[in-house]
């Protein structure tokens, strides 16, 4: 008897539907669109729609909609070269109040939406854009850190009150000369209590010698490199790019792509930018009266929170007087006040910005201390007579502002923070405001929208003529099993679709390749199926059991091939970075797609047309 359990239709049937569902965002074309959010001193409302029009209007370009969606004004248009004539229009007339994105509007459904189904978003290579490979100085950012260390070592011998004759450091180590043996064991002792993350060795007679221990170096090395990864996704905001990828490659690369940038130059400019930080005293007065036009106190400057909202933060008065600034930042990290149980943000400082701060903090219990975060971005302009003028322009944003409850130095903890994804946040803006080291850029790759264009229409040629190769091989070979293995092999990309889009990975071309692959190879276990069942014909068996022990004597090798192709996979995953990690994904959800379609879809299918008590002469195969 050829047989098939209800329970396993339903089960076919379900995810037939799922697929079907999470796969239908992806014929949905995207619009081409320019996204426009409001910064600190811009407003987002009907009135920009209304001059967005205009501006559109009298440059003579078509655009299908102006709306607010999603916290942005999204101007919808018909093709690319609209979209790029756009934003250059845009971007010109609306200046730094406002920051103007290339984007792909989504066209799908509420209804979809709402479930989750999105389509998958294009890669690099589909969409166009620039992708920058950048290398992290990690020599320059260990060199900083030991001068950090080293001052450290002296401001523990001098609060310790411990001669010292020199403190040097070089690229491995920190050498501490002291007059005798009892001195250098009295600096021992206090610089391993103060100091625990370096590793102490007596040398000569009376000579100290430090260095980072390995566990230290280690996560000092990571961290510059996360820390820059941080700082740039700060600095390509001003890029306007909707949807930049930043990531981590090997031990000290990071790979930058923006999709839909086509200046390299402006996006250099943006990524060499220079930021840091100051902590300044908040002074007494009226800030809102100060920014309505009043006067400002001779010790004071006048500065304006940072705000998310696109509006401009409230008024604060600080004194003109840094007390310490970023480059002293040795470190920032989020958490949660064991005291207060509230969120809070731990800071480290070198022993200047430590010193400084203590003196400070001592004097200053209850006033207020700002956190000021400080951007000079260069830029390029063309003059009269076509020469490029090179300028700076300087934004100064408040991103904390807390009481001081009691005096600290080089260790201390900003409280009064609304949440713990707040205090992530500021930690994350205190150690962003610069790079930990520096960064070169070593590649660099632009693609332009028509080439993705190109590259979309080849990927999708190439699997439609693959699949329509397969197609007339299997019907014409194996006749209706055949048919049955082609209506498989169409359910297995439809369940690969569907599982990629609710992942979110991004499709680019060496997943279109995956998927092709994919194709070829999950045929493999429909004509092994349908070989079995051939052979178990010629064997003398009945058209119903032959059918039945095709499928089930055929899964052993089915199972055996796909494990060879998942271990292939995953050991691509491990070893493999960028573009062939993304296809060894790809690879590894159509092996397991295939699987299940060519050995329970195609049974389900078959045992329908020829099973349940049906009587069969013969096996069209």
């Amino acid at each position: 008897m050829l047989e098939f359990a209800r329970w396993r239709y339903a089960l076919v049937a379900i995810v037939i539907v799922i697929s079907v569902i999470y796969a239908i965002p992806n014929l949905f074309p995207q619009d081409p669109a320019v996204q426009i959010t409001a910064n600190r001193t811009g407003t987002l409302d009907a009135a920009l729609g209304e001059r967005v029009r205009g501006l559109l209007d009298d440059a003579g370009l078509p655009y299908k909609s102006v709306a607010i969606e999603n916290d942005a004004l999204l101007v919808r248009l018909p093709d690319l070269e609209s979209q790029t004539r756009a934003v250059g229009v845009v971007r010109d007339q609306l200046g730094t109040d406002y920051t103007v994105a290339l984007n792909l509007a989504n066209t799908v459904p509420d209804w979809l939406t709402a479930i989750g189904a999105r389509p998958m978003p294009l890669g690099l290579d589909l969409q166009g854009g620039v992708q920058f490979l950048m290398e992290v100085d990690q020599q320059a950012g260990l060199e900083r850190q030991q001068e950090a260390f080293a001052g450290n070592v002296r401001a523990v011998l001098r609060e310790s009150g411990i001669p010292v004759r020199s403190v040097a450091h070089t690229n491995s180590a920190i050498t501490a000369r002291f007059e005798d043996g009892a001195t250098r064991d009295r600096a021992r002792s206090a610089i391993q209590s103060e100091i625990p993350q370096l590793q102490l060795t007596n040398s000569g007679d009376a000579d100290l010698t430090a260095v980072i221990r390995p566990e230290e170096l280690q996560a000092i090395l990571n961290g510059a490199v996360e820390q820059n990864i941080a700082t740039l996704g700060n600095r390509i905001n001003e890029l306007g790019v909707a949807e930049p990828l930043i990531q981590r490659q090997g031990a000290n690369r990071i790979v930058v792509q923006l999709p839909g940038v086509q200046d390299t130059a402006a996006a250099k400019r943006i990524l060499g930018a220079t930021a840091t930080l100051e902590y300044r005293a908040q002074v007494d007065g009226d800030a809102f009266a100060a920014a309505s036009g009043g006067r400002v106190p001779p010790d004071a400057r006048l500065y304006y929170m940072r705000s998310e909202t696109g509006g401009q933060g409230a008024p604060v008065l600080l004194s003109r007087r840094v007390i310490a600034s970023g480059d002293q930042l040795m470190s920032a990290t989020s958490g949660i006040d064991p005291q207060s149980g509230t969120p809070m943000v731990s800071v480290r400082l070198d022993s200047v910005g430590g010193a400084s701060m203590a003196n400070f903090t001592r004097d200053n219990i209850g006033r207020g201390m700002g956190v000021v975060l400080i951007e000079r971005i260069p830029e390029v302009t063309i003059g009269e007579n076509g020469e490029e003028v090179r300028s700076t322009r300087v934004v100064e944003q408040v991103i904390s502002l807390a009481t001081i409850r009691g005096q600290f130095g080089r260790n201390f903890q900003t409280t009064g923070l609304s949440s713990p994804q707040e205090a992530a946040e500021v930690a994350l803006l205190l150690r962003a405001g610069s790079l930990a080291a520096p960064v070169d850029i070593v590649q660099e790759r632009v693609i332009g929208p028509s080439l993705g264009k190109e590259n979309i229409e080849s990927g999708a040629r190439a699997l439609l003529y693959g699949f329509v190769a397969l197609c007339i091989l299997m019907i014409v070979y194996y006749r209706v099993f055949g048919l049955i293995s082609v209506t498989a092999l169409l359910i297995n990309l439809l369940l690969l679709a569907a599982a990629l889009s609710i992942m979110g990975a991004t499709l680019t071309m060496p997943g279109i390749a995956g998927m092709v692959l994919t194709l070829g190879m999950a045929i493999d276990g429909n004509v092994l199926i349908c070989e079995r069942i051939r052979d178990e014909v010629r064997n003398g068996n009945t058209p119903a059991n032959s059918i039945r022990a095709g499928y089930e004597r055929a899964w052993s090798v089915i199972f055996d091939s796909n494990v060879t192709k998942l271990i292939s996979a995953i050991a691509l995953i491990a070893l493999a970075v960028g573009p062939v990690r993304g296809f060894a994904v790809v690879l590894i959800i159509g092996t397991l797609t295939s699987v299940f379609t060519s050995v329970t879809v195609s049974r389900a299918i078959a045992t329908l047309l020829f099973g349940h008590g049906r009587k069969l002469k013969s096996v069209p195969v």
